[in-house]
């Protein structure tokens, strides 16, 4: 499986005795379903270890478990603060690097609805703590540390985080949070906030970006944040492509063209974020039945705007998604639409071990090209981070 991962056995928070902290059951990596693995012959297999020896990122997954009994703990584990990073499991993938989400809009450790300045740098410090006390995780600040994970067989973790609710009306806020070690961030996370409308609003009212938002644009570009307009509305992502000077991404998105819904993105966003030589990463989490239909939204994402402007971001996380989800939902006393549990589970693309098993399989069954599977599956990324990264 391309390079060899040079995993130290770390287990999270191995560095403090467990009765420092609240213990909770963690699931096994297939807890509640089947493993599926995209069927490959020999001649495939081979030609599959060459293709992993280029660089494999996931734009946007959360790399961490969730408690086993999601009813009863979910809470507790949320206010403890420590979200268990999954190293072995991370470890049996070919990723050279992840967009670390963190907890974001579950990061409500100090109040019951999340994204409170003080939480989220409570999470990205507590992460940064975890994942520097072990040999194969690196925080990535740059595309060095991308490039040095993938030789020697580590994995970078570029931190992220969905939204700018947190920065409130404070641009240093911004400056900060680049301090703190995060390298991508996006505008809004469904709520609408001091920058711009989210795509979560019941009664429809699309601001756009507000000025505020464009000095926050600004700013990112400057001190090299990527900016990605997942959860935006449609009127913020494209007024988002109009100011930023820098490409941007949507780090993890499904077409509304191709079946997806509202909760999909329009054909004019998706092209509006290519044109600023952006890079749009495909979508999995609870949406959809299985990799097949996730690989048409691939497709259709190719055909609309091309092969340099599509990359993988799953959206997914070690526990059962779906359950989730559902406890959540009932948690705040809101209703699921159907869209959003369209199975159980996704086949072939459960969470980040089996997704990214699987993904540089199915592209190498499909007869994808070499070149073409080295632009999504790292390089088009890459591209992106270049010219926006400082």
């Amino acid at each position: 499986m391309g390079r060899d991962k040079r995993y130290d056995h770390y287990e999270s928070y191995d560095y403090l005795d467990d009765d420092a902290y609240e213990q909770f059951d963690l699931p096994d990596v297939h807890a509640g379903f089947d493993p599926y693995e995209v069927p490959l012959s020999d001649d495939e297999e081979a030609r599959l270890n060459t293709v992993l020896e280029d660089a494999v990122i996931s734009l946007h997954d959360h790399p961490f478990y969730f408690p086993e009994h999601l009813a009863e703990d979910i809470q507790d584990y949320i206010r403890a603060g420590r979200a268990r990073t999954a190293f072995r499991a991370l470890s049996e993938t070919p990723l050279d690097a992840v967009f670390d989400m963190h907890l974001d809009g579950l990061s409500h450790i100090h109040s019951h609805h999340g994204w409170k300045w003080s939480e989220i740098v409570h999470d990205v410090t507590m992460r940064a703590a975890d994942i520097q006390h072990s040999d194969y995780g690196i925080r990535a600040s740059g595309i060095e540390d991308i490039e040095r994970a993938r030789e020697n067989g580590q994995l970078a973790f570029v931190p992220a985080l969905e939204s700018a609710a947190m920065i409130e009306n404070e641009l240093d806020r911004l400056d900060q949070l680049y301090g703190m070690g995060i390298r991508s961030i996006g505008v809004t996370y469904d709520a609408s906030n001091s920058l711009g409308a989210g795509k979560g609003g019941v009664y429809e009212i699309d601001g756009g970006l507000t000025t505020f938002g464009v000095d926050a644009i600004a700013r990112m570009n400057d001190l090299g944040l990527a900016v990605s307009t997942s959860h935006a509305s449609k009127q913020t992502t494209l007024d988002v492509c109009d100011v930023t000077d820098e490409p941007i991404f949507d780090t993890h998105a499904l077409a509304q063209g191709a079946g997806m819904g509202k909760r999909g993105t329009s054909d004019e966003e998706l092209e509006a974020i290519a044109a600023t030589g952006g890079v749009i990463g495909l979508l999995s989490s609870a949406h959809l039945p299985s990799i097949d239909e996730y690989m048409e939204h691939f497709e259709y994402l190719v055909d609309l705007v091309g092969i340099d402007h599509v990359a993988f971001g799953p959206d997914v996380l070690y526990g059962d998604h779906t359950e989730l989800l559902r406890v959540l939902a009932a948690d705040q006393g809101v209703e699921l639409p159907d869209s959003t549990l369209q199975t159980e589970y996704v086949r072939g693309l459960e969470n980040p071990t089996e997704a990214w098993q699987n993904i540089p399989r199915w592209l190498v069954k499909e007869g994808y090209s070499d070149r073409d599977m080295e632009k999504v599956l790292g390089e088009n990324i890459l591209r992106v981070l270049n010219e926006t990264w400082v």
